[in-house]
């Protein structure tokens, strides 16, 4: 019996042994935080963006944002995570000032809960608009390092469609956008954010020893800088070698974002490192590939008006055939209820019997109509107004009258999805706005645009899987709250001059700014 005892308690000490040295290895991992709010939002909408639209994850939820994070990544393995709390909305109107208060708020409070840190996974996108607030994503910043310290490192990741302040590139000390629009890049660009993190912080280097940031007076929508063609392609081509030299950390181009009327809405270099003279010279160079090219953007597919549009489309034999309603596009932050195309599309006498051209419209919300189309059901009659609720500037709202051909509840953002069938046209109408990126948004609702002679989206450029399934394709020039055509818009705050609105302008100065580090300051 003492034998069996004698065994047990060696097994134990091993045991205790082992779970020691376990918990000496996970406090001797570094501790990261994680914390991020990212939204796209027009000035030029009129929406309004609240908070629970930035469907905020808190604690460990905030996991399921990172793939590479998975409990048995090796990522996750490298420190003691800290998530706090990362929301993400659909670009839209400008956030009001409540709800922003509100998110940063818990944020800051769940940071001063569990700190210290020695790093900081800032996740972001850069395009931020704030009722009453210049700058949002600089002041988040500002007020997380006020929090964390000066001492913390902290790694930002953004959209290349995001805006970089001289107040942001002051508070972070890595920073890095994505490399390629439309964004395939993501997740990779955040991996790369965390894992620049690590790297740092694991090697005891800490801050690289210097940031150069440039401001490049450049303000373009994302339609015209697609990284699949040149320019773009090329330019950002340049971007990968640039961050691989020794002494280099990382370098970022960001077209920044054109919706928004403020100061800080233009194109930008960054570049981190330890080598001075790689440091600024790299991100002297990546500006002035940028500033050369200025003159060849030009959009991703051809464009025209709305008519000429669905002119092509009808007598083209190639389907589908696609057509991008750019000036409303809920992905840019139009407010996505804009009725002005589905108006047109229905005056068309193409589409007004069954037997016309298939065409597909995606979408517009109408609550009331969704309300009408469940309580009749699918195969019944409805008829309700829909659309322009939020931006009734350019067309009313519109009366749709036809058969419930799908009824789908439970999507994340549309919450309630209805299908109406108006001569040859299948109308998507939904109980809040939704973009309309996967074919299976479309064939969980019944439909097939893989067999639909015309599929109208309210999108720009087209993101990979439609890109992949067009057999046609062009965009319309139409109204709404992300117009392409920025001499349309009334621009103020801007600094001037600013390419392409003053194409006469001289060269700017593109020397690098180096900015002190974040302990600096």
């Amino acid at each position: 019996m003492k034998k069996v005892s004698y065994f047990w308690a060696l097994l134990i000490i091993i045991a205790g042994c082992s779970e020691s040295s376990d918990n000496r290895q996970q406090e001797d991992l570094p501790r990261i935080a994680i914390a991020g709010l990212a939204i796209e939002s027009s000035t030029f909408s009129p929406a309004v963006t609240h908070e629970e639209a930035f469907h905020a994850r808190r604690g460990d939820d905030v996991f399921s944002f990172y793939p590479f994070l998975a409990p048995d990544s090796l990522n996750r393995k490298r420190a003691h995570w800290i998530p706090t709390l990362r929301g993400h909305a659909l670009p839209g109107g400008i956030v009001t000032r409540e709800a922003y208060e509100s998110l940063v708020t818990e944020t800051l409070d769940r940071l001063r809960e569990n700190g210290p840190y020695d790093g900081l996974f800032f996740d972001i996108h850069g395009a931020m608009s704030v009722v009453g607030l210049d700058d949002p994503e600089g002041d988040f910043i500002t007020r997380v390092r006020e929090v964390v310290g000066e001492e913390t490192i902290i790694s930002t990741s953004m959209d290349l469609h995001g805006n970089v302040s001289k107040r942001l590139a002051r508070n972070t000390d890595l920073i890095t956008c994505y490399r390629m629009a439309p964004h395939e890049d993501a997740l990779e660009s955040k991996k790369r954010a965390v894992e620049n993190l690590l790297e740092r912080i694991e090697s005891g280097k800490g801050k690289p020893e210097y940031k150069a940031w440039i401001p490049v007076p450049i303000l373009l929508p994302g339609e015209k800088t697609s990284t699949r063609v040149d320019p773009a392609k090329s330019l950002y081509a340049k971007v990968a070698p640039a961050a691989n030299q020794e002494g280099v950390i990382d370098a970022a181009i960001w077209v920044g974002y054109a919706w928004a009327d403020e100061p800080r809405n233009h194109a930008a270099v960054m570049v981190t490192g330890d080598d001075r003279e790689k440091v600024t010279s790299t991100a002297e160079e990546l500006a002035t590939s940028f500033w050369e090219v200025r003159d060849e953007f030009e959009f991703i597919a051809p464009t025209a008006s709305l008519q000429k549009s669905l002119d092509k489309a009808i007598a083209s034999d190639k389907s589908p055939f696609f057509i991008s309603d750019m000036g409303d596009n809920p992905t840019a932050g139009g407010a996505g209820d804009v009725t002005w195309t589905l108006r047109r599309i229905l005056e068309r006498p193409e589409f007004k019997s069954a037997d016309g051209p298939s065409l597909i419209y995606a979408s517009l919300p109408g609550p009331k109509l969704v309300e009408q189309a469940v309580q009749v059901g699918v195969g019944g009659e409805v008829s309700a107004y829909a659309g322009a609720q939020v931006d009734d500037r350019f067309s009313p709202p519109i009366q749709l009258t036809g058969t419930v051909t799908a009824i789908e509840h439970g999507d994340r953002d549309a919450e309630t999805e209805v299908v109406v069938k108006i001569g040859s046209v299948n109308v998507i109408v939904t109980k809040k706005r939704k973009p309309y990126h996967h074919e299976d948004d479309f064939t969980r609702l019944g439909l097939n645009p893989r067999e639909t002679d015309v599929v109208v989206v309210k999108i720009g450029y087209l993101v990979p899987e439609l890109y992949e399934m067009q057999e046609g394709w062009i965009m319309a020039l139409t109204p709404g709250g992300v117009d392409q055509d920025l001499e349309r818009l009334n621009y103020e705050r801007i600094q001037r001059p600013m390419f392409p609105l003053d194409e006469d302008m001289e060269d700017p100065n593109l020397e690098a700014r180096l900015i002190p580090a974040s302990d600096e300051l």
